[in-house]
């Protein structure tokens, strides 16, 4: 007499008798308990702290390093200005063209900077 698949049927009770092995970490970045920066960023611990503050302070080094080259290039302007008072024609000229072409490189120079900076801390945080 063939027997019915109900009678068949196993129950198991008992916790299994041989565990999974686990996964090595830090190999696949998928992988439980691997080094995520994004997650240390996003969970505000102190190490995804410092990767946000050292994105801070390179930024700000570009910044102020752009400010410094545009008060040296228009600080003394007034002095320039002051030492040829008559020279109607030439403050235009000196505002007009020749300060012109020294702001737009700069403000090129920054944004450059600003992007170089953001791509670095990207790259850093996907682990590529």
């Amino acid at each position: 007499m063939p027997q019915s698949p109900a009678d068949r049927r196993v129950v198991v009770t008992g916790p299994p008798r041989r565990a999974a092995r686990p996964r090595p970490r830090g190999r696949d970045p998928r992988a439980p308990g691997a080094y995520r920066p994004r997650t240390e960023i996003a969970e505000q611990t102190t190490l995804g702290h410092t990767y946000v503050r050292s994105l801070m302070r390179s930024q700000l080094r570009a910044a102020l390093t752009g400010c410094a080259v545009l008060v040296l290039l228009i600080g003394p302007l007034p002095l320039v200005f002051a030492a040829a008072p008559h020279a109607g024609r030439l403050q235009w000229l000196v505002l007009g063209f020749c300060l012109y072409a020294p702001l737009v490189l700069l403000a090129h120079w920054y944004v450059r900077r600003a992007e170089r900076n953001e791509r670095d801390f990207v790259r850093l945080v996907e682990d590529r």
